[in-house]
């Protein structure tokens, strides 16, 4: 191996935290960060630590992220200005991401495939019974592709070229909703029908 290669292949701290830094670095679509970064995991940590950010890293599921410190805990009694904003979701695009998360608990358990893809039509049939009735379709399918677009703004959907406006449902989406949160989602969605039969609001996911 020649001196470039051998450099290549030794793993770059600032490549693992640069990539980190910018969003999810995904195994499939990010490679040598990936790489980089599992083998630098706890030099990662300790970078990232004084910033007050904490790394996830879900090895099975191909994806890592950077999280803020909880509030109740501070670097040396101090307390570190937030990096990783909290995003405030409407209740349009929070119901969106409950949907989606379900979906993908479900294919999880009947299908060996790793990559979940929806079409827009689907998308949209699975999310209108949730909306309110505007009395028109070309309205309602206008505000869905809106929440579609949110969603892949947040990195939770990856539109696919396959020509048929079909979306990847990207597994980052189950570090957000967690598995205790999904077992009582039956009972959330419930409450978020009931909210849109009296007005639109504001939501977290």
């Amino acid at each position: 191996m020649n001196g470039r290669g051998a450099a290549e292949s030794q793993p770059d701290l600032s490549v693992a935290v640069t990539h980190l830094l910018k969003g999810v670095v995904y195994r499939d679509t990010h490679e040598v960060p990936w790489r980089h970064l599992l083998q630098l995991q706890s030099q990662v940590r300790d970078y990232v630590a004084v910033m007050g950010l904490v790394v996830f890293i879900d090895e099975a599921e191909g994806y890592a992220c950077l999280r803020g410190r909880p509030d109740d805990e501070a670097v040396d009694e101090v307390a570190v200005p937030r990096l990783v904003a909290r995003r405030q979701l409407s209740l349009h695009v929070s119901v969106l991401l409950a949907l989606l998360r379900k979906r993908l608990a479900e294919f999880d358990a009947n299908s060996s495939e790793t990559r979940m893809v929806l079409t827009r039509q689907q998308i949209i049939d699975m999310l209108t019974v949730f909306l309110p009735d505007t009395g028109t379709d070309a309205r309602l399918i206008d505000q869905i592709d809106a929440h579609i677009a949110k969603a892949v703004d947040l990195g939770f959907l990856r539109r696919v070229n396959d020509g048929d406006g079909s979306y990847e449902v990207r597994r980052i989406l189950k570090a957000f909703v967690d598995a205790q949160w999904l077992a009582e989602l039956d009972a959330r969605l419930g409450e978020y029908a009931a909210e849109f039969a009296g007005r639109d609001g504001k939501g977290t996911a």
